[in-house]
C-alpha cells in the first residue's frame, strides 16, 4: 500500500501494434491507438532531446503531411518522448504497465526509472503480458497464445508466475501477414489506393466517380502506412485459418469472396483468404509470396504455432503439462482470426501426446481476445489486496531502481 493510502490506477498496454490505455477497474480502454507516430521534421527514435513535433493516433495519423514519415515506435520510446501521457495528472496515479514475457531485467529497470523519473508517478507495477491474460479469463495456470503485430508469443502461467525458460516466440504476427496479403494482392494486379491519393465526386444520384489527387510530396512510409490500414481490414473481415494444411491445388478453385475498397472499386479474393492465415502454421509460405523476398529467411527459421506450443509445455514440469494442455488461451489481435481457435486445437490434438486432453479457449468475444492484456491489468489493479503490491516512489527512492525486481516479480 503506498503510503497508507489506495493508489487509483491507469493501465498501460503498449503492444507492437497497438497501445492500449484506460483507468483499472473499467471493462475497456479509454484510448486505443497505432504504435506509430508521425513526423515532418527530421526525427532520430533515439534522441528524446528533440523537440519535433509529433503527430499520434489513428485520426492525427490519417490525415495527410507534406513530407510526414511514419515511425514504428518501441513502448520505451512512446514513453520517454511523452507522448502516451500527455495531459494526465499523473502525480494521483499508479502506473499498471504491461511488458513482454520475455523482457530483461535491465529493460524493466530502464522502464521503471523513467516512469519515476519523468512523470513523477506515485506508484508502478510492471505486470507480464501473459500473466494479465491468463488473471483476466480467470485462470492461475495456463499455456497464453499471444498474437501481437509485430510477433507470436506463448508463454506458460504456473500460479501466476511466468516459466520463462518455457517461452517460445516468433517474428510471425498480424503485421507479416497484412504485408504478405498486400503483397499477394499486387502481384495480381490489385493496386490498393490510399485514402488520401483519391476523392469521391457523386456525379448523378448514386452514382460516384473516383478522382485521383496529386500528392507529390507524399513519403513512402507515409503511403505504405496507409495501404497497411486498408490490407490489415481486408484480412480481418475474409481471411479465415483453413480446416486443414494449405494446398495451392486443393484451394485453387475456391469460391470467391468480394471486398469494397474505400475507392469503390470491389475486387475478389480467393484462395489468398486461406494461405495467409495459415503462414501461422506453415511460416515456410512466406517463400511463396511475391515480393516478400527480405523475410523469407526469417520465416524460414520460424516455427508454427502448433510446434511452438509443444515445445513450450515440454519444457516445463511433468506435473503441469497436462493442465497447461488442457487450459491453451488465445490472446491478442491475430487471435481474432476466424477458426484460428479450431485449426490450433485440430493440429494439437494430432501431435500432443495421447494422454493429453487438448483443450483451446478464446472469448466469443473479439473486443476481449484483442484486449485481454489490458484487461486483466484493469481488474488486478482495481483490487483492494493489490494495494500492497505496488512499487512506491518512496522505495524507489530509497532502495533504488534494482529493487523492481523484487516488488514486480
Amino acid at each position: 500500500m503506498y503510503g497508507g493510502d489506495e493508489v487509483s490506477a491507469i493501465v498501460i498496454d503498449l503492444g507492437s501494434h497497438t497501445c492500449k490505455a484506460g483507468y483499472a477497474g473499467e471493462d475497456a480502454p479509454k484510448a486505443v491507438f497505432p504504435s506509430v507516430v508521425g513526423s515532418t521534421d527530421q526525427m532520430d527514435v533515439d534522441d528524446t532531446t528533440s523537440k519535433c513535433k509529433l503527430y499520434v493516433g489513428s485520426q492525427a495519423l490519417g490525415f495527410r503531411r507534406d513530407h510526414m514519415e511514419v515511425f514504428s515506435i518501441r513502448c520505451y520510446h512512446l514513453l520517454r518522448m511523452g507522448s502516451l501521457l500527455t495531459g494526465i495528472w499523473l502525480t494521483a496515479y499508479g502506473i499498471m504497465l504491461s511488458e513482454p514475457s520475455s523482457n530483461s531485467q535491465q529493460q524493466r529497470e530502464r522502464t521503471a526509472e523513467l516512469i519515476f523519473e519523468k512523470y513523477n508517478v506515485p506508484a508502478l507495477f510492471l505486470a507480464k503480458n501473459a500473466v494479465l491474460t491468463s488473471f483476466a479469463s480467470g485462470r492461475a495456470t495456463s499455456l497464453v497464445v499471444d498474437g501481437g503485430g509485430g510477433s507470436t508469443t506463448i508463454a506458460p502461467v504456473h500460479d501466476g508466475y511466468v516459466l520463462q525458460k518455457a517461452v517460445a516466440s516468433s517474428p510471425i504476427g498480424g503485421e507479416l501477414l497484412t504485408d504478405c496479403l498486400l503483397k499477394s494482392l499486387e502481384s495480381k494486379g490489385v493496386m490498393i489506393k490510399p485514402r488520401y491519393s483519391f476523392k469521391r465526386k457523386e456525379i448523378q444520384l448514386g452514382v460516384f466517380q473516383t478522382v485521383d489527387l496529386d500528392c507529390p510530396s507524399t513519403t513512402e512510409s507515409y503511403r505504405l502506412y496507409s495501404q497497411r490500414v486498408i490490407a490489415s481490414d481486408i484480412k480481418e473481415c475474409v481471411c479465415r485459418a483453413p480446416d486443414t494444411p494449405y494446398d495451392e491445388s486443393s484451394y485453387s478453385n475456391i469460391p470467391m469472396t468480394p471486398y469494397e475498397l474505400p475507392d469503390g472499386q470491389t475486387i475478389e479474393i480467393g484462395a489468398d483468404r486461406f494461405k495467409i492465415p495459415d503462414i501461422l502454421f506453415n511460416p515456410s509460405l512466406v517463400q511463396t509470396i511475391p515480393g516478400m523476398d527480405n523475410f523469407v529467411e526469417i520465416a524460414s527459421s520460424a516455427r508454427g504455432l502448433p510446434q511452438m506450443a509443444i515445445e513450450s509445455i515440454n519444457k516445463c514440469d511433468v506435473d503441469i503439462r497436462r493442465e497447461l494442455f488442457s487450459s491453451i488461451l488465445l490472446a491478442g489481435g491475430t487471435a481474432s482470426m476466424q477458426q484460428l481457435k479450431e485449426r490450433l486445437e485440430k493440429d494439437l490434438l494430432e501431435e500432443s501426446p495421447p494422454a493429453a486432453r487438448v483443450k483451446v479457449l478464446a472469448s466469443g468475444n473479439a473486443t476481449e481476445r484483442r484486449f485481454s492484456v489490458w484487461i486483466g491489468g484493469s481488474i488486478l489493479a482495481s483490487l483492494g489486496s493489490f494495494q500492497q503490491t505496488w512499487f512506491s516512489k518512496s522505495e524507489y527512492e530509497e532502495h533504488g531502481v534494482s529493487y523492481v525486481q523484487r516488488k514486480c516479480p
